[in-house]
């Protein structure tokens, strides 16, 4: 294959016939004008076209082949497998002795209601279809058709797989749909799976600070199995710079914010494999659901909804013959190379650049199917953001950085367990100013958070996206949860833990990746740290002295009393009152950043009382913990307190208990602890 060299010019040609000479010379001219892309449909770029091999579709009894002279990439029909991608001179980037159903696929995880027994499911596809087929874009799709008489997932599927002339690279999406009538069913899990080589792709990289040369799956099959299967201790690997580390795909994840492309290097020859995620109006959960990217493997995923993190509640639950219908992507598969002595790391920043190319570039302006609207069958939604704390400040305060977004109706803060719709966020600017591009048609409520702040702000009217629209919303007040004048604080309210104490991880279950840098809480077994360092009594914090970066341990969890067994443990805030009003409510306000399998008890001043004061109940799935996760879902209490059980004469004491023991992942996350005057206590 056509090497692909970097440069302004962010595509090559090939090299092709006599006109060799001619067409690189006028290419070279080319390549150092501004960046372009051949598939933006602009006059210029349909000049540009004529430099680039055409698209070819080559069908054969049991497969097709896409290819652009670029790179070429081979599908299994009526399956719609990718079984091989030829690029840079390598025949297939993708572990070619692997079935060819286990090399490059979709999949979904399902269950029957009744039968809650997980399928995965690759969506073999039933028939072959070619959508488009010219010079310039290939479209294909293969498609699985439900019917009443079969007992299998019920639901339709339309893969497809577009090809543009002069691309690095080839483009996925899917349509999911289910008709009125059709059999209950949960889906738990969909996404894009690619296993590359492993004898080529040993270098990951996921972010600028996240990114290392990776151990193989014989790497962790030769290793010793940790407290569950993800995790490995690497005990003989084949780079022996490895050895003693700790492996774990989950040490890899991130928010959907942040999840814009991954991917894999190859040193030789020098070539990037990069998922590219232009979007995430088509992910469930909103901007900060976590999940997997790449990892060991060498593995690329494109995670399109799972309950990692979140758990049950983003299960897609279909019942009484609910009909749905949803496109997913789509994602760019980007293939780059350097030329051969150049520097094989240069691929990650040519990969970031041609991700800003493909978020600028949504909504495409070239999937075929009907039910992917272009840029003018979709509306714009603008406005400002404030916030009003009389508490804080007497004028209205702007909402700097704020998460700001459209998702389909429900109470404030349901956007983070929504899972059936399609979401539409951004960040408002240093002025509180927003404005949210390329919203596809329907209903929808607009959602908000605020770092700084506690709570959910939820627009009071449902706001309707039409073609073509655009909705001036001027001003919008967000009132945060307040009884009255903050008298002491832990934290920061920004719905992570990531500012209390991280501690270093055990030196034999490290992974030296995240000793340079701030992200500790992804080290493996941290867990059982908090057990070293405090292990007979529990952490005591004391307002006025204690400091929550160093004072206040990231997770609540269970002490580790030997043999695996573990046992709740009750932390203790002590702070003293220069007056009480004993006729009048003080607050505590909860807000977590994660729970899992957990119950917060809060007792004040009585440490022997067996009914707690306040409970929260068994809350979460997230598993955030054992998932080196710094947060999970958010959930905020608000804790109204009589200021008869207040002292003033002696130290407070305020007990937080998390009662579920057993096992070392039952816990929760701490976003941020508020205790507030009676609101008569402000002062005029």
């Amino acid at each position: 294959m056509k090497k692909k060299t970097m440069g302004k010019k962010r595509k090559r040609g090939s090299h092709f016939g006599w006109l060799q000479i001619i067409i690189l010379l006028q290419f070279f001219l080319l390549a150092h004008s501004t960046s372009q892309r051949i598939h933006k449909k602009d006059s210029d770029d349909d000049d540009d076209q004529m430099y680039y091999p055409p698209v070819q579709l080559h069908l054969f009894a049991d497969h097709v082949v896409l290819d652009n002279g670029i790179v070429n990439v081979s599908l299994s029909t009526p399956g719609g497998m990718v079984t091989a991608i030829e690029y840079n001179g390598i025949d297939n980037l993708l572990q070619f002795d692997y079935k060819e159903n286990n090399r490059g696929y979709w999949d979904l995880v399902w269950s029957k209601p009744d039968h809650p027994h997980d399928v995965f499911d690759k969506l073999d596809g039933d028939s072959f279809e070619v959508i488009m087929e010219d010079e310039n874009q290939v479209e294909i799709s293969f498609l699985r058709t439900w019917n009443s008489s079969e007992t299998e997932l019920p639901l339709n599927i339309d893969k497809r797989y577009i090809m543009l002339r002069g691309s690095s690279g080839f483009y996925s999406y899917a349509i999911f749909e289910r008709l009125e009538g059709w059999p209950d069913v949960n889906i738990s899990q969909g996404r894009i799976v690619f296993k590359l080589q492993q004898n080529l792709f040993r270098y990951m990289a996921v972010s600028d600070d996240r990114q290392r040369i990776m151990p193989t799956s014989e790497d962790r099959d030769n290793g010793e199995a940790l407290d569950y299967p993800e995790a490995v201790l690497l005990t003989n690997p084949a780079n022996n710079f490895l050895r003693g580390e700790v492996d774990d795909k989950y040490q890899y994840s991130s928010d959907n914010k942040d999840n814009r492309v991954h991917g894999w290097i190859c040193t030789d020859p020098p070539t990037g494999f990069w998922i590219i995620t232009p979007s995430n109006e088509f992910k469930t959960a909103g901007p900060v659901k976590q999940d997997l990217t790449s990892h060991a493997g060498p593995i690329s995923l494109s995670m399109f909804f799972s309950t990692h993190y979140a758990g049950q509640p983003l299960i897609l639950k279909f019942r009484d013959g609910e009909p749905w219908k949803k496109v997913f992507g789509p994602v760019f598969v980007y293939l780059n190379s350097v030329l051969e002595g150049d520097e094989p790391l240069a691929l990650w920043s040519d990969a970031k650049e041609q991700m800003l190319i493909e978020t600028e570039s949504w909504p495409y302006d070239f999937p075929k199917s009907d039910d992917f609207p272009y840029a003018d069958q979709r509306g714009t939604v603008s406005g400002r953001l404030v916030v009003r704390d009389s508490y804080i400040s007497d004028r209205l305060i702007i909402a700097r950085s704020a998460y700001i977004g459209l998702a389909p109706p429900g109470e404030p803060g349901s956007w983070q367990r929504e899972n059936k719709g399609y979401q539409f966020w951004t960040e408002t600017d240093d002025m509180g100013y927003f404005l949210i591009n390329g919203i596809r048609s329907g209903n929808y409520s607009l959602y908000a958070w605020i770092p700084g702040f506690i709570g959910d702000y939820k627009c009071d009217v449902q706001i309707e996206v039409r073609p073509g629209c655009k909705i001036r919303l001027g001003y919008i007040i967000y009132d945060p949860p307040r009884n009255g004048p903050t008298l002491w604080e832990i934290g920061i309210p920004d719905r992570t833990a990531a500012e209390f104490f991280v501690p270093d991880p055990n030196p034999t279950l490290m992974n030296q990746l995240y000793n340079i840098q701030p992200d500790k809480f992804r080290q493996y077994g941290l867990w059982d740290r908090y057990t070293d360092l405090y292990p007979d009594e529990d952490l005591v914090y004391t307002i006025g002295s204690s400091v929550y970066q160093t004072d206040w341990y990231f997770a609540h969890v269970n002490r580790n009393i030997g043999n695996k067994t573990y046992v709740p443990t009750t932390w203790k805030i002590l702070f003293e009152l220069d007056d009480v009003d004993e006729s009048a409510n003080y607050t505590l306000q909860i807000a977590l950043a994660s729970a899992n399998d957990a119950e917060l008890q809060v007792r004040i001043n009585d440490e022997t009382t067996e009914t707690p004061y306040f409970k929260t109940g068994l809350i979460g799935k997230d598993n955030a913990i054992a998932r080196h996760g710094i947060h999970g879902l958010y959930w905020l209490y608000s804790v109204s307190i009589p200021g008869s059980i207040l002292v003033c004469t002696t130290t407070n004491t305020i007990l937080l208990t998390q009662s579920r023991g057993s096992t070392p992942w039952k816990g929760i996350m701490y976003d941020y602890i508020r205790f507030e005057a009676p609101a008569s206590n402000i002062q005029p």
